[in-house]
């Protein structure tokens, strides 16, 4: 049976990451990267999909867990009828292939341990050779070789590897996994004591640069920790969330992989490096932005591989039932291919975020964006599949329309203060057409409120990025009108949804859960709007959701009480960030996302 996905917690090496059970078993890692097959993937099926069990043997009285102060290891203590122990898990920050080690310490009496591994590769469809060596085993198939080796005699038994030992207080015993492929010799075994503490002070004095000193410094710094670790850092780019196809609902269809780095995320992510002074973050996000979105912006994605790759072909994984027999299992995700007018707007904005913040020019920046405005141009009286990626019909979305306004409004703003070239009047005439045709066809006056998309009277949450992006005051009758409406109807048990589920909108069946990141939103707009206690009481419920270890997944079902979708999730976080500086500062997002 599946656990909750609030049971597990993840370590990584800033290139791909694991995740570990509160009882011990890492049920997801892909290797060696956040995108490629895993070779633990029980998490989507079962342990025969691959796992790796390292826990008591014996009766577990209490358990509890954390990260060491400031990093991404993970303690996990365990309290027995003869004794107690520590199992300490952590990837060392990569600088060669990768490496995944677990250490066992005997802290009081005796306590039998128990460790079984599973090996699959390729989601778990692959059954490896295995085979022992000096101090360990060799699994092998295709491509994939991994490593592990022990202080502990490790056996086989029915097609796995199995161990069983007793540790006593004051002793210790630790395992290594290795990735490496299959045509190169395998690397030098590290150790693994040394390895633990190097990582340890690597993560902490990461953690010592954040600057945010408000009511919420630990919830902030976990959430920063989680971002660097979502980051692949080969090339700056950060992963939507380290998994795929974790469900938005139990059962349901909506199992997305998230294993890509969407330009949705880039103004909010680079706020957040931003104002907790993380400039050597935000400058190689940018890059990695620029990168990928070069060439002609009429081929513009919204979403691309860690690396800038462009094709992400979706595609089923019929051998595993799913999380909780949530299927399909997607691989890749079709909504590369979708055209998204926000996405224009979002990176202009990053851009214009990055000048302001004091980033060093690039040369290249410019450039992009002037061509992704001649585009806009053209482009931006069309429909679209706008920001949550429906899968039914095009729409006039109003919030795409409103991100084309603040694509042009970042251009007028940026060529009148640093005299950068280009055709301004024409820009300031179309900024004004979009931003009179939204007040026109988006706004509803019997609801009071602005709308999911032109001639409709749906609701949709992204309309609480109004004000934050500077289309209209905080307390324009029509922003106030619009946030009440989402609070009478998109609000369940204090989380807000992100619009009605409506099958002629997505193509897709009813049914999810609250979507964390909108519910940060309307804190922003609590604050933005002087309802300041409002704010922190919502802030400090979003707090509450956050699993025992500070991770936050996509959505959060308030009636089960449990959270959903892939996990952790970045937008979550970038959300907890933001959110947290907006409601300690005066003035609220507006400061940041609106000046020139």
């Amino acid at each position: 049976m599946s656990l909750r996905i609030e049971e597990y917690a993840m370590i990584g090496d800033c290139q791909t990451a694991a995740l570990i059970s509160r009882g011990g078993s890492i049920d997801w890692l892909c290797l060696p990267r956040f995108d490629s097959g895993a070779c633990f993937a029980a998490l989507l099926g079962t342990s025969d999909h691959g796992r790796w069990l390292l826990a008591p043997a014996s009766r577990v009285v209490q358990s509890r867990r954390r990260y060491r102060e400031g990093t991404l290891v993970l303690e996990t203590d365990y309290e027995t009828d003869g004794g107690a122990v520590t199992v300490i898990d952590c990837m060392p920050p990569r600088t060669r292939q990768p490496d995944l080690v677990r250490q066992v310490v005997g802290l009081r009496g005796q306590v039998p341990m128990r460790t079984e591994i599973i090996v699959r590769f390729d989601y778990g469809s692959l059954v490896p050779w295995v085979r022992r060596m000096d101090g360990g085993i060799v699994a092998i198939a295709g491509p994939d070789v991994v490593q592990i080796r022990s202080d502990v005699e490790l056996r086989g038994e029915d097609f796995k590897t199995v161990a069983d030992f007793t540790i006593t207080a004051g002793e210790s015993r630790s395992f290594v996994l290795t990735w490496h492929p299959s045509h190169l010799p395998a690397p030098r075994a590290i150790d693994p004591d040394q390895s633990v503490r190097a990582t340890v002070d690597w993560w902490a004095q990461w953690s010592r640069r954040c600057t945010y000193q408000g009511d919420w410094r630990e919830a902030v710094v976990r959430s920063l920790i989680t971002l660097k670790a979502l980051t692949y850092a080969p090339t700056g780019g950060i992963v939507a969330a380290a998994t795929t196809s974790l469900p938005e609902k139990i059962g349901g269809v909506r199992n997305w992989d998230y294993r890509f780095c969407w330009l949705r995320d880039a103004t909010f992510t680079l706020y957040s490096l931003l104002i907790s002074g993380y400039h050597h973050e935000a400058r190689a996000w940018r890059q990695w932005l620029l990168r990928a979105v070069a060439g002609r912006a009429s081929q513009l994605q919204i979403l691309y591989g860690v690396g800038g790759e462009r094709r992400l072909n979706e595609f089923d994984l019929d051998w595993l039932p799913g999380y909780e027999n949530s299927a399909p299992v997607r691989i890749g995700n079709a909504a590369h291919s979708q055209f998204q007018l926000d996405v224009f707007g979002e990176v202009m904005d990053a851009l214009n975020l990055a000048r302001r913040s004091g980033l060093e020019p690039s040369t290249d920046s410019w450039h992009v964006e002037r061509e992704l405005l001649s585009f806009l141009e053209t482009h931006w009286t069309q429909q679209d599949e706008g920001i949550w990626e429906v899968r039914g019909p095009r729409q006039h979305f109003t919030h795409s329309k409103v991100m084309a306004w603040v694509a042009f409004d970042r251009a007028v703003k940026d060529a009148e203060r640093l005299g950068l070239d280009g055709p301004v009047s024409d820009w300031r005439k179309l900024r004004d057409t979009i931003h009179a045709e939204v007040c026109s066809q988006g706004f509803d006056a019997r609801l009071g409120s602005f709308v999911q998309s032109y001639g409709s009277r749906e609701l949709d949450a992204s309309l609480l990025m109004m004000a934050a992006v500077g289309f209209l005051p905080a307390t324009d009758e029509r922003v106030l009108g619009t946030v009440a409406a989402i609070e009478r109807h998109l609000m369940v048990d204090g989380f807000v949804m992100r619009y009605g589920s409506v099958a002629d909108i997505d193509g897709l069946p009813p049914g999810e859960g609250a979507f964390l990141p909108c519910t940060f939103w309307l804190a922003d707009n609590y604050a933005l709007q002087g309802r300041h206690a409002e704010a922190r009481s919502l802030f400090e419920r979003l707090l509450q959701v956050r699993n025992d270890v500070g991770l936050l997944s996509e959505e959060y079902d308030p009636a089960a009480q449990r959270l959903l979708g892939n996990f952790p999730q970045a937008f979550s976080h970038v959300g907890l960030v933001n959110s947290a500086h907006n409601l300690s500062q005066s003035g609220g997002p507006a400061e940041h996302r609106q000046q020139s």
